[in-house]
């Protein structure tokens, strides 16, 4: 399900243990997300516990094969799973004698499906599947392309999302962490929030913002978010370090990166595959515009113009992002547009219903 934290990014495969009690008999579950996002890992954590299962997260890095996380699942009792990343996170659970459900992620539909040999490993995972939830249309078609064996048990489920901006945040105190020492009233904050690894290509817009930064010297980009994969983070400090206007944060709480995010200008996303960006839609829920590159997985939730601005290169993120500033009632349009999508389409409450199905479902295959 993905977040601002980035989603803390769809990388590392993390363990969701609920070990709860339901109609008078221990329920273990054992979860999966392939994405360091701690907003969507803690609302389908939320929706889990609301269902009576008590919930641990893991770092799969600390599982280096199938067997130990067998010698886990042995230990702990465990009796179902679900992961998030038919890949990353997938991977690792069949043959455990557990049923388990997956959710894709967007890079193992977008990317590791062209690889021929994670493209027979995902659908061995989803043959052995109980469920497999995308979060659009254009997902289920994909997976359904690539695996048809799978059709009859792929769910569409968008993110469900709220926002929790925690309300004592200091914003002069983030500037100045962010070594940005401007007035708060005079400044164009563009964030952009992603795990620091290639496919979120955080520098894309990076020399192109420093170039509109030296002609107006209130605009700074913020990059937020964890180090994920640990050589590209050197380059990118390597590169933020050298280029002014830009500045790079590390990962944050929750509830401080939406306080962020809600004192910010806009939020950016240019990463050159997504799933569905959790961080689009928080921005969106939080009434802050959006500049989102015009990739499918962005398209599929950013209507140009009307829920927010979509670019195909760096020019033309400088031009939507000039316009957007000198244009209040075009920001209006889209604030408002973009908070009305979210309430529509992406509603944690159906996000529950949905995945309180979905667990029942592997309940009652544990039981079989």
């Amino acid at each position: 399900m993905g977040s601002t934290s980035d989603n803390r990014s769809k990388q590392d495969f993390l363990e969701t243990h609920w070990k709860g009690e339901k109609k008078g008999r221990k329920a273990n579950i054992v979860a999966s997300n392939a994405t360091l996002t701690l907003l969507p890992s803690c609302l389908l954590l939320d929706h889990l516990e609301a269902a009576g299962h008590v919930c641990i997260l893991k770092n799969a890095l600390d599982f280096e094969s199938p067997s130990e996380i067998s010698n886990f699942i042995k230990a702990e009792s465990l009796e179902a799973a679900m992961a998030l990343h038919l890949y990353r996170g997938g991977r690792l659970l069949p043959g455990h004698g557990i049923p388990f459900g997956i959710i894709f992620g967007g890079t193992d539909l977008n990317e590791d499906v062209k690889q021929g040999e994670k493209n027979k490993v995902m659908g061995k995972v989803l043959e052995e599947a109980r469920f497999a939830v995308a979060f659009t249309e254009s997902m289920k078609e994909t997976a359904q392309r690539q695996w048809p064996h799978a059709k009859d048990k792929i769910y569409v489920q968008s993110q469900g999302i709220a926002t929790v901006p925690n309300t004592t945040f200091n914003w002069n105190t983030f500037l100045q962490r962010s070594e940005i020492n401007q007035s708060a009233d005079n400044l164009h904050v563009f964030l952009l929030i992603c795990g620091l690894r290639q496919v979120k290509d955080p520098l894309y817009l990076v020399d192109a913002f420093s170039e509109w930064h030296q002609e107006e010297p209130s605009v700074y980009m913020v990059i937020v978010g964890p180090e994920v994969d640990p050589v590209f983070t050197r380059e990118v400090k390597a590169k933020v370090k050298r280029t002014p206007g830009v500045r790079l944060i590390g990962e944050m709480a929750r509830e401080d990166l939406h306080a962020v995010v809600k004192n910010c200008f806009a939020v950016v996303n240019s990463s050159v595959s997504e799933g569905m960006s959790a961080a689009i839609l928080e921005a969106m829920d939080l009434e802050v515009p959006v500049l989102a590159r015009n990739i499918p997985g962005n398209a599929a939730v950013v209507k140009h113009e009307v829920t927010g601005l979509l670019f195909s290169d760096p020019q033309e993120f400088v031009l939507l992002a000039k316009r957007l500033g000198g244009d209040p009632a075009l920001e209006k349009q889209i604030v408002a547009n973009g908070r009305e999508y979210v309430r529509m389409y992406h509603s944690w409450q159906v996000e529950r219903n949905t995945y309180g199905h979905l667990v029942r479902m592997l309940e009652g295959s544990s039981e079989d």
